[in-house]
């Protein structure tokens, strides 16, 4: 079966190679697409195949696109992609992973240099073409070359809301084969890190050889890597897909096992041995009875395996959540019985930072509102862009028009239940001013301000920017503190817990922004400002109804921060938030 992921792959790329070439408007509508049918929450190849005509209702996707998505699926290609691909042979994804460049900057390298991958870019760039073309110069080659190896690195890793939606059909196709009795992902696609190597599956079942069988036989299944009695290894589009498979009785321990991390194995494994427990794949033993614990991967008393709860429940352990396990002290926690009540979806009552076609989205407020109400939400924000460094011109909005769109913001949420925020998106500029009047900042409820430029300070000057950024009084949330564009720019490098110190003292909310191509904060930052006192908004940045979807990968970040609902300020009741953005 084609996955939506790989449907949404295939939109994508039309729209990078119409952008290459020049294409207008059509680019925009393409990735519009593409999100949407990522999000959609069953596999579109089931309804084209079934002849559901009804594909087209999927926002974004007119008859045009629809008849793409048919013929890929049924043909297993697209005439059209393949002749703008003859036309324009570069790695696409490769090249756009560098720091400023982007389709319309690859059509032209390769028009004007011939540059078709990385290697080639490289190349020029250490030997000065680059500089020559117009528009381009010596800060542009230089920035190029120095950030190809990060994009030739970053290219190794897929996005986490990329991978796991194909995780997520990977699983339903595994539960729907009979001789599979459970299967779950492990590795860290199932600690939710922010970027992963491949996605890792664990089937449980008596018939290793049919339920691998069943893996290499998946329609989707582009490529045979390798595959063996218990083990295969398949390409499914872009992504490795690793499937492991275990006798029943010892699927939890090799699910805690294979989830990693490693430091929290190597430390739970320790933990055990000091209680005359051997940990391993295959089970929890007791061999406080026997002299050599080595002596083979089974022996000793074999106490629990079935079960991953089992596992550590053996040890004397609550099961530690897999966001967690990344050895940032959740075991000593779990002993003590202090693990946190991690927030869950749930818990989150509104999103405090998305977009209009007032400046760079696609819907207008009311249609974004309605997408909001329609999730039950009980409150939401639109943060347009304002204009700043960073911000694409002509898409941030002036004090005149931020004061006009508040108006009409005010205006849609007249007859409403659900609390409508008039906000903005300011820009942090290197200094750590937001470029507000006072007259803007009192028209508005909230004040969300994130940096987009000057994004190579040294680690000092970002962390004295920020800090400034969230002691202004005007500010209620600092949006992805970093700027970072995961597989395309590292962003700021700054001590999270000094922001945390003084977002705490100033009230102001630290954003992990939902993106799954920023997830800014990340784990580690979200649990050093949440020691400090901090709080967090979990918001998406949607630009489109679909991309409210985001919040799912938000509130996993937010997971491997520790995060609990009190920590997150869209998660309070309304009331309390209204105290938080009004202090």
């Amino acid at each position: 079966m084609t996955t939506n992921a790989e449907l949404a792959a295939r939109l994508e790329e039309f729209a990078d190679l119409l952008e290459a070439d020049g294409v207008e408007y059509k680019p925009r509508a393409y990735r519009r697409a593409a999100e949407n049918v990522l999000a959609y929450p069953v596999p579109i190849a089931d309804r084209i195949e079934a002849g559901d005509g009804a594909i087209e209702n999927v926002d974004g996707v007119g008859d045009a696109i629809a008849a793409k998505l048919r013929e890929y699926v049924e043909t297993g290609t697209i005439a059209e992609l393949e002749e703008l691909r003859a036309e324009l042979p570069v790695e696409m994804a490769a090249l756009t992973r560098v720091e400023g460049v982007g389709p319309k900057t690859v059509g032209r390298l390769y028009r004007e240099l011939g540059i078709e991958d990385l290697e080639d870019l490289e190349r020029a760039a250490e030997n000065g073409e680059i500089r020559e073309l117009h528009g381009f110069g010596e800060k542009t080659e230089a920035n190029i070359r120095e950030n190809v190896e990060f994009a030739r690195t970053a290219g190794r890793r897929q996005l986490l809301g990329e991978a796991r939606p194909l995780a997520d059909d990977v699983l339903a196709y595994l539960e729907s084969v009979a001789a599979v009795s459970r299967c779950a992902v492990a590795g860290s696609i199932r600690r939710w890190r922010p970027t992963i190597g491949d996605v890792d599956v664990l089937a449980a079942s008596d018939r290793g050889e049919d339920a691998v069988e069943a893996l290499l036989a998946w329609d989707s299944v582009d490529d045979v890597i390798e595959s063996g009695p218990s083990k295969a290894s398949v390409r499914v589009g872009e992504v490795r897909v690793d499937l492991r498979v275990v006798v029943p009785e010892e699927f939890g321990a090799a699910l805690q096992y294979f989830t990693g991390s490693k430091g929290h194995n190597v430390r739970l494994r320790n933990y055990a041995i000091d209680r005359g427990m051997k940990l391993n794949e295959y089970g929890a033993f007791d061999v406080s009875g026997i002299d050599d614990h080595e002596a083979g991967q089974r022996v000793g008393d074999r106490v629990a395996g079935e079960t991953e709860a089992g596992i550590y429940e053996a040890l004397g352990l609550p099961s530690i959540p897999p966001e967690l396990r990344e050895d940032r002290g959740e075991i000593a926690a779990a002993a003590a019985g202090e693990l946190p009540d991690l927030l869950v979806r749930e818990d989150v009552r509104g999103d405090l930072h998305t977009h209009t076609d007032w400046s760079d989205g696609n819907n207008t407020i009311a249609e974004m509102v309605d997408a909001a109400e329609a999730r039950g939400y009980e409150y939401y924000a639109i943060a347009d862009h304002a204009e700043g460094p960073g911000v694409v011109s002509g898409m941030g909005l002036t004090d005149a028009e931020i004061v006009e769109q508040a108006a009409e913001i005010r205006a849609v949420a007249d007859d409403r239940e659900i609390e409508v925020f008039a906000g903005i998106e300011a820009n942090v500029d290197a200094d750590g001013g937001i470029g507000l009047s006072g007259e803007v900042i009192e028209t508005l409820d909230l004040v969300v301000a994130s940096p987009h430029s000057a994004l190579d300070q040294d680690a000092d000057a970002a962390t004295d920017r920020l800090v400034r950024a969230v002691e202004n009084p005007a500010v209620d949330v600092l949006g992805h503190p970093s700027g970072r564009l995961l597989n395309r720019r590292e962003g700021l490098q700054f001590d999270p817990a000094a922001l945390g110190r003084a977002a705490a003292e100033h009230g102001t909310a630290l954003e992990v922004n939902a993106n799954p191509h920023r997830l800014d904060l990340w784990g580690s930052a979200v649990k050093a400002a949440i020691e400090e006192g901090a709080t967090i908004a979990i918001d998406t940045d949607a630009h489109r109804p679909a991309a409210l979807e985001y919040v799912r990968w938000g509130v996993h970040t937010a997971r491997r921060g520790w995060a609990e609902p009190a920590d997150v300020i869209n998660a309070w009741p309304l009331a309390e938030l209204r105290v938080f953005l009004e202090g």
